[in-house]
């Protein structure tokens, strides 16, 4: 570890600012470097080709909360606290995080867009956690509309003007626009000190609102597309989503640039968990960007979000570091979300938490051996998943295992349970002592989780928006 820390810390300044940037449920072939012909993607692409691309990253979750609370607490879903994904369940009060590892080391800490491990009123608010600063959304389900009524800082709601949160689609405030100006706004402040800019940002998950003279969505409107799930042009907004983020992200870029700051920040960008096959239609069954076709094999990942098969678990990931880290590399090493936080304790010097992850920073930095996993671990709901190598057990809900060797059946097509049974053994038993019982946060503040509840567009919330009027 010695070699690296002082490969950074005689460089220039002695602490690296870190941005992570996380897009939520950006699929694994969402954007022009991973074959996309439709999706618009430029500064994605670049920032692939001016660092480091990652063929086998996986989430530490199928969907929104869990994997937060695994990227937030280096802990997988065995351990953590929070494995639910009801939008503010939260984590508990003693939790470390990656914000109060950072702050020991004086890093100024922000985040920016969908928080989704403790709703407003519970012990997992991000202000309670070492964030100076969280703008966005708390509870995550409440993420689903770009057109709330208000936000929340540290807590304390921050009406959207023109917004009356009756409509999910319409408004005249968008919520990215507004964050994005947060997450710009925090690093142009924190220029002179150390900062960790946490960009958890929505896009492009959620009800596919846009505004009609926005510049992405002009580039999209007049696709002959008609797919989608609630509207004909949810496809073109998605799209359009894609296209915001991305220029955003080279706003960012530019930023850096502007303020000196480009070479001695480390950027991550990843997806949050895996994709969603959205707006199928006859001639595109795979979804209409097909988020985990692979369009040079025609192969796919099984599933998508919410499963813990591929689809469910391989997310996009690339880190760019101008100077420190290669540009254009691809490498293959094997790791998910509860390595960032030992990734960081080492590239800052930072006493890491307990975590069940392993940093990567050799391989980011070309520099010292790396470690690997002895095994990977998932749970959700009822499902369990176990990856040792290049074998992988699921367990389905009704309590049955099968097993994949995706060296040779990334599809996971071919259920090797019967024939390679001494295997499959040696995996259900890292996995059952993978699983330890949750202890939960607190919900402190009823009432406060339940209006962030009633702000979100689930049919379900729907109903109980109108059952308590």
């Amino acid at each position: 570890m010695f070699s690296i820390i002082q490969t950074i810390h005689t460089s220039g300044k002695s602490k690296p600012n870190i941005i992570y940037l996380m897009l939520d449920e950006w699929g694994y072939f969402e954007s022009g470097h991973m074959g996309s012909e439709d999706l618009i993607t430029p500064s994605i692409d670049q920032f692939a080709s001016e660092g480091m691309r990652f063929t086998n990253a996986y989430a530490g979750a199928p969907v929104c909360g869990p994997t937060r609370c695994s990227l937030l607490t280096g802990l997988h879903a065995g351990n953590m606290s929070m494995r639910g994904n009801n939008g503010h369940s939260p984590i508990r009060a003693d939790e470390p995080t990656l914000a109060s590892m950072l702050k020991t080391k004086g890093y100024a800490t922000g985040g920016f867009g969908k928080w989704g491990i403790g709703g407003r009123g519970t012990t997992g608010v991000p202000e309670k956690h070492d964030f100076d600063v969280f703008f966005g959304y708390y509870d995550q389900v409440h993420a689903h509309t770009f057109y709330p009524s208000y936000l929340i800082r540290n807590s304390e709601e921050v009406p959207l003007p023109g917004n009356s949160g009756k409509s999910f689609y319409e408004g005249k405030t968008h919520a990215q626009l507004e964050i994005f100006k947060e997450s710009i706004a925090f690093i142009q402040k924190n220029k002179d000190e150390p900062f960790f800019c946490y960009l958890p940002w929505t896009p492009p998950h959620g009800l596919w609102g846009i505004d009609k003279d926005d510049p992405s969505w002009k580039l999209f409107k007049n696709k002959p597309w008609t797919a989608g799930q609630r509207t004909n042009e949810d496809a073109k907004v998605y799209a359009a989503f894609m296209h915001m983020v991305d220029r955003q992200l080279g706003e960012i870029i530019k930023l850096l640039k502007k303020l000196n700051l480009d070479e001695n920040t480390i950027f991550f960008l990843s997806g949050d968990n895996g994709g969603q096959a959205y707006f199928a239609t006859e001639d595109r069954p795979h979804g209409f960007f097909a988020p985990n076709l692979d369009p040079k094999t025609g192969k796919r990942f099984r599933a998508g979000k919410g499963s813990l098969y591929e689809g469910g678990l391989k997310i996009p990931y690339l880190v760019r570091w101008p100077g420190k880290i290669k540009s254009g590399t691809v490498s293959d090493h094997l790791f998910y979300h509860p390595d960032v936080m030992p990734t960081l304790a080492e590239l800052t010097d930072s006493k890491c938490p307990k975590t069940d992850g392993i940093s990567f920073l050799p391989t980011l930095l070309s520099n010292g051996k790396q470690t690997k996993h002895s095994h990977m671990y998932w749970e959700y709901q009822k499902h369990q998943a176990v990856r040792k190598d290049e074998w992988k057990a699921y367990r389905n809900k009704k309590g049955n295992w099968e097993l994949y060797d995706l060296s040779t059946d990334i599809e996971e097509q071919m259920n090797l349970a019967d024939k390679e049974g001494k295997i499959l053994q040696d995996l259900i038993v890292l996995a059952k002592s993978s699983h330890q019982p949750a202890r939960l946060g607190k919900i402190l503040n009823q009432t406060l989780v339940d209006k962030d509840r009633r702000e979100a567009p689930h049919e379900r919330n729907l109903q109980f928006k109108k059952s308590n009027k």
